[in-house]
């Protein structure tokens, strides 16, 4: 029972990442100051985030707060949830975190390549755990999504009950999976739902979602068809996917090469745990492709968004040793493409098909089957609910307005629904819901090899200006008596002209480049002058390659004093 104390006490929710954008999930819940999170995701990089490996959340907020985190609790094993942990976990002090087996699992394993971190402290839950953590009490409980062990959240709170649906699908027949437990959804109905958290990333299509049992039935039409090698690329985490690729092979005769480092983790953590059923011998290294004949292998591999480093790509490239696409062979793509991915996936398509491979993709059939609710499905989850407020999570802004839209058509007031955006303060009580004024760091940190969060705005800029108009280079040796050139300026040119061709303009360079550095004698201190040597040689000379070839190359400066 609430105390009257209680109810006008508000909560806060802080979405750091998740929010008009698809992936970097990360959600904080604080009541007086004790903090629980949820999820903990990284985002791929746009193809206008040149060398950029991940994206992760921005957790400047919690910086001095490490000790009121009570813990984390993670929804399900894909890396835009749990992604970020290995960037975060010391920083914030290395708090408890609750997972399912699968989601524990895929964690670890990918905790090992850090090896410098410490040891992770995590709890096992399943459907039906309940766990208490300060103020909040949750319990966690089966949704059916596209990987297995992926959890719901029902967290009572002193101001009300919240239900956090983690990314989700109705799907009455799923393959390897459970169906949802509507039964389960009901009777947390009945205890009132104040706030209900939902997946967006499906709430701009209509009908249903594609059942995973209509995807292996079209798969297996491709099975029947093929008469080379079929190559079926999608992502790492897939389980699902990837043991209907497994049983059709076996099904057909077909031995399996599992290609991909995140791919092949995520399958021996499934074998081991169960959620993949296969015989060690359905099963065989590349190296052993060329034993078999065609049409008895299948190689799953990683690469369907074409990630430069993933191995459909590598063989695209003709850089994987064991297998060159042909004529009779099948590529599959068995995903669908992540936003702003679309023009990499298209070219890589180009390269297959020029290559003689026929090409398959959710466009073509359905061999794709998001794990995200639509629209029906959405609607069903409110008239399940009737929550008193919504908030929609997880999906670019548009998603997440269609979502609000659906939500006012099922009946929730207009002014108890929130469209979050990333950094918002959304606080809440029994009464009304409101974003705050005030605003927390939400930026993108930027993960880049070791670096994190050290290639900012600027550094993006130079890499776009590099890859648009390259980079112009120049060596210049000053004598430290006379103030004047010694012999000629050297020039290095990378992307921008090629040397040998271009001698008229580098002479005349070179020329000005003299006549700078002869002109600024004295302009302060030995330091002061060589700064403002290179400086006068930056802006004029930019000036001038622009002036002859419509580009602004990277200029850099390089004055020795000798």
């Amino acid at each position: 029972m609430q105390t009257q104390n209680q109810t006008q006490q508000s909560l806060r929710l802080i979405p750091l990442g998740g929010l008009g954008e698809v992936g970097r999930n990360m959600t904080l819940l604080e009541y007086k100051g004790q903090i629980l999170i949820i999820d903990m995701g990284f985002r791929m990089p746009g193809e206008d985030m040149p060398g950029i490996d991940y994206i992760i959340p921005n957790i400047n907020y919690l910086r001095g707060k490490e000790k009121n985190i009570l813990g984390v609790v993670f929804t399900h094993g894909h890396y835009d949830h749990i992604g970020a942990v290995p960037y975060f976990i010391e920083k914030l002090g290395n708090p408890r975190m609750f997972a399912s087996p699968l989601t524990k699992g895929i964690i670890l394993r990918r905790q090992d390549d850090f090896p410098n971190q410490p040891k992770l402290d995590i709890t096992d839950v399943k459907n039906g755990t309940k766990i208490n953590l300060g103020p909040f009490r949750v319990e966690f409980f089966r949704m059916n999504h596209n990987i297995p062990d992926n959890m719901g959240l029902f967290i009572e709170t002193p101001v009300g009950n919240i239900l956090h649906t983690s990314d989700f699908k109705f799907d009455l027949a799923p393959v390897n999976d459970q169906p949802t437990d509507f039964e389960k959804l009901k009777e947390f109905s009945k205890r009132k739902i104040l706030l209900l958290l939902s997946d967006s990333t499906g709430a701009e299509e209509e009908g249903y979602s594609f059942s995973e049992r209509d995807i292996q039935a079209n798969l297996e039409k491709i099975f029947v068809r093929a008469k080379g090698r079929i190559i079926a690329a999608t992502f790492g985490s897939l389980i699902n996917r990837i043991q209907q690729l497994i049983t059709l092979s076996k099904k057909y005769g077909r031995k399996v090469v599992i290609e991909g480092y995140s791919m092949k983790t995520n399958v021996e953590i499934s074998r081991q745990l169960g959620y993949i059923k296969t015989e060690k011998r359905d099963i065989i290294p590349a190296k052993e492709i060329a034993n078999y004949s065609d049409s008895q292998i299948t190689l799953i591999c990683t690469g369907a968004q074409g990630e430069e480093s993933a191995k459909l790509v590598k063989i695209t490239n003709q850089d994987y040793p064991y297998l060159r696409f042909k004529k009779g062979d099948v590529v599959i793509f068995s995903s669908s493409v992540i936003p702003g991915n679309e023009r990499t996936v298209q070219l890589l398509k180009d390269d297959i098909l020029r290559q003689g491979a026929k090409v398959f993709h959710y466009k073509m059939m359905d061999i794709h089957a998001g794990g995200h609710a639509q629209q029906e499905e959405l609607k069903e989850m409110f008239h399940i609910m009737k929550p008193k407020f919504f908030i929609p999570i997880h999906g670019q802004y548009s998603m997440l307005v269609n979502h609000a839209e659906l939500a006012y058509s099922c009946g929730v007031l207009e002014k108890n629904i929130i469209v979050a955006e990333n950094g918002q303060i959304i606080d809440l009580n029994q009464e009304r819901i409101l974003v705050e004024k005030k605003t927390i760091p939400s930026s993108y940190i930027m993960v880049d090899g070791l670096g994190v969060g050290d290639v900012g705005e600027i550094v993006l800029r130079d890499r776009h200006m590099l890859a648009r108009d390259g980079m112009f280079v120049i060596v210049v040796i000053v004598d430290r008596k006379t103030k004047k050139v010694r012999g000629s300026p050297d020039i290095i040119s990378r992307g921008f002209v090629y040397l040998r061709e271009s001698k008229p303009l580098l002479a005349e360079t070179r020329k000005r480049v003299i006549n700078i550095v002869n002109q600024s004698n004295g302009k302060g201190t030995m330091r002061d002058n060589r700064t403002y040597i290179k400086e006068e040689i930056k802006n004029k000379i930019s000036e001038f390659l622009f002036s002859k070839t419509a580009r602004r190359p990277i200029v850099l400066p390089v004055v020795i004093e000798l």
